[in-house]
């Protein structure tokens, strides 16, 4: 049987570094998921998106933290049911630039979180009873060859040093699953150096909320 292993070569790690221009919103579909019209977006699928300044009754619940799904030229869904709402005007989207993390040797620990155990068990119970929990999806880390001139490593490092929440995409080689979308935090950079060596940078990432695959 021939092998269907996925081949890592030709995988990228970005980091968000600023804000990116504001796409102009100009509808919302009543339905599930919601669909949102603005015009030449440029949004990919899995990039996170904030939405602001619609008005309507569905203002409170959209104006928020999305993950682009199901994308065109100029619109794309969010995991909204906007039914029962109304949209009237306005608002809009705004994502993030990213740029890549450069020398990565190998990536570690992605999805390696796991749900919490929440015991139910009773006075009436026979064994122990349980229910998962939300699910803490943990940490992942690069080993990378250090770079001072590298920007993406450059942001990584501004990250750990403010403690700012930033966004990250881990893109797969074409022909697979193609991109993991999340937030996180850089817990930690580290170099470790050795006789006839280059320098050796490890970044370790704190994922916060959920990790996407679009």
């Amino acid at each position: 049987m021939a092998s269907t292993a996925i081949s890592a070569q030709g995988t990228i790690v970005q980091i968000s570094t600023s804000t990116a221009a504001p796409a102009t919103i100009s509808a919302c579909t009543i339905g599930n998921p919601a669909i949102v019209t603005a015009t030449s977006h440029g949004f990919v699928n899995g990039d996170r998106i904030t939405i602001a300044s619609v008005v309507g009754t569905m203002a409170t619940s959209i104006n928020t933290v999305w993950t682009v799904m199901y994308k065109t030229t100029n619109t794309f869904a969010i995991a909204l049911d906007t039914t029962g709402l109304t949209y009237t005007s306005g608002g809009t989207a705004t994502g993030s630039t990213y740029t890549a993390i450069a020398n990565i040797r190998t990536i570690t620990d992605i999805e390696s979180g796991s749900a919490s155990e929440i015991d139910v068990t009773n006075l009436a119970s026979v064994a122990k009873e349980k229910r998962l929990g939300l699910v803490d999806n943990g940490s992942f880390s690069l080993a990378c060859h250090h770079s001072n001139a590298d920007p993406g490593q450059a942001a990584a490092q501004a990250r750990r040093l403010d403690g700012v929440q930033a966004n990250f995409k881990i893109i797969l080689p074409t022909g697979t699953t193609p991109t993991a979308s999340f937030a996180g935090f850089v817990k930690k950079f580290g170099k470790s150096l050795g006789v006839d060596g280059v320098v050796e940078s490890t970044i370790e990432v704190t994922i916060s909320g959920a990790i996407t695959w679009a």
